[in-house]
Parts: C-alpha cells; structure tokens; sequence
C-alpha cells in the first residue's frame, strides 16, 4: 500500500514533534520547556507507540494528564498580521478561502469509495483495513497543498499556523484519545456487562422500541457524561447493543453500530465535556457564554437522536 495508517501515524508524530520543537526555542513562551515536553511526548506515542511496551505509553499518558493538570501547558505567543492586511487578503481571496477545507471531506469520500480499488503496480493506493482513514489522511496532506497554493504560503508557514492552532486548543487536542482509551479500559473492566445487568432488571427491553430508545439514549447520556463518541460505544455497544439488539431482537451489526455511533455524536453536541470541540471553539471566537456552542447546537441535536430512534427501529433487520 502507497498511503497507509502507520504513515498517518508518523505524519501527526512529526507534526507534534515539530510543535515541541518551535515551543522549546521560544523564548517569549511562559511555559515553553513543559510545553515542549507535553507536546513531545504525544509525538514519542504517535512515532513510537507500535514499539512501546503497553506500560511505557501509559506511562507517557499519565505524565502527559500530570503536566496539563498542573497547568503546566500554555498557548505561546504567535505572530499574527496587522488586522488591516487581513481583511485585505481575506477580500482578495473571497470564498475561495473555503477551498482548502472541502478538499478534505472530498478526498476523504472518493477514497473510501471511487478510488478503494485504485493500484499503483503491485502496491493499493490505500490501506484496505483502514480506508477512511487513510483517505482523510492523504485528504489534508492534500488540503494543506491547495492552501499554501491559494495564499502563496510555504509550507513552513503551514506548520507555523498548526502550531498556533495546537497551542489555541491546547491539552484539548488530546481529549479524543484519552477518552477513547477510556472507553476501551471500562470496556475492558466489564463497565459493559454492568449496563447490561441494569437493563434487563431495570429498563423493558422486551418492547423493540423501548430497546431501540433505550440504545440511542444511552449513548448519547454516556457520551455527555464521558465527552466522547469512542468512549461511549464500547460501553453501550457491548451492555445493549450487542447482547439486546443483536442476541434479542437480530439487529445488523454495522446498521447497530453505524446508528449507535451517530446517537453518540449527539451526546457530543451537548457536552462540555467534548471541550476541544465545544469550549475551545467559544474560548477561539472569544465569545462572552463559554457554553454558546453547545446552546446552539442543542436545537439540532435533540430532533437528531430522536430521528437516530426512529432510522434505528425501521432499519435494524435490513
């Protein structure tokens, strides 16, 4: 294979080191060397993570939690032009500034589906387990590509503007792997056969629809609670989906699984605990309520969840 995970791997290691690298011969930095240390060692995960003894890359994990706990990473101080040439470069571009952005999901979308058979000689274009991935991968290597051609940017100056990117979010960056490991770890200490036993005894999971409600429902709750999709559908997807909807009612898996994840989604838009896609956009557009993403997104996603039941119960057994 030509693009495969393991180089999406490397290229965002790379990326993080680069951002460690810059943060730690920045003077003006207030925090630059624990910054720099953060940010290196969720490189060292990305790089090294396949040769790591499982300890190892916990341990980086929890340094990693310690060092943001402790306040210890902060944004740096960037560069930015004159508000004057900004509106001028923004009036030249015009929409065309959005250019950059739709060649992600596009890519991303021919990918998995016009291009999934595409060889190059003897070598896949794209790695067959993780095509999406993948995909998107070679998307935004690809957008960052047609952005520095639009702005006359170099690419440098592309990675100077993702470090001020990383710095704005901050430790946030991180949240949907560690709530991902999260999710993997309560599945692993049976959290899953916990919601299990509680809806049989509790909920009436004997009506279709009471069980299909009950799904939804539950992954968007566990994801409000958790701050994310991943950390909530090993939980939900094993205690419910898996053993009432599948082993109960034989629900297709993926239709299960595909519908459980976008109900999860929608806990997503409701949470501030999904920081680094809720509070960190408000705190970016300094907006005066914290929480004017989520009261904006809330109107959306309540007739979401509710559309997720009803796609849920119809479509289970296709």
């Amino acid at each position: 294979m030509i693009f495969s995970l393991d180089l999406l791997y490397a290229l965002v290691g790379l990326l993080l080191a680069f951002v460690a690298l810059l943060t730690a011969f920045d003077r003006a930095h207030p925090r630059r060397f624990t910054s720099a240390l953060f940010w290196g060692l969720y490189a060292a995960v990305y790089l090294a993570g396949d040769f790591m003894a499982p300890a190892l890359a916990g341990a980086l994990m929890i340094a990693m939690a310690l060092l943001a706990g402790c306040g210890l990473v902060t944004p740096g101080r960037h560069g930015t032009l004159e508000a004057d040439a900004r509106r001028a470069s923004a009036a030249r571009l015009g929409n065309r500034l959005f250019l950059p952005a739709l060649v992600v999901p596009l890519v991303t979308v021919l990918g998995a589906t016009v291009l999934k058979d595409v060889h190059i000689g003897r070598f896949a274009l794209f790695d067959q387990a993780h095509l999406t991935l993948a995909s998107l991968g070679l998307g935004s290597l690809l957008a960052l590509g047609a952005a520095c051609w639009l702005t006359r940017a170099s690419p440098v100056q592309g990675l100077r503007e993702s470090r001020r990117l990383i710095d704005a979010m901050s430790w946030a960056v991180t949240l949907p792997h560690m709530l991902a490991v999260l999710g993997l770890l309560f599945a692993q200490a049976g959290v899953g056969k916990a919601v299990a036993e509680v809806t049989t005894a509790w909920f009436a999971v004997d009506s279709r629809f009471a069980a299909v409600a009950l799904y939804c429902i539950g992954m968007a709750l566990f994801t409000v609670i958790m701050g994310n999709g991943f950390a909530a559908f090993p939980v939900i997807a094993g205690g419910i989906g898996v053993p009432v909807l599948v082993g109960q009612y034989d629900a297709n898996p993926a239709v299960m699984a595909a519908i459980g994840m976008f109900s999860a989604y929608c806990g997503t838009l409701m949470t501030p605990m999904a920081a680094n896609f809720n509070i960190v956009p408000a705190a970016l557009l300094e907006l005066p309520d914290k929480n004017a993403v989520i009261k904006a997104q809330i109107p959306t996603a309540l007739p979401l969840l509710a559309a997720n039941i009803v796609l849920l119960y119809f479509l289970m057994n296709r």
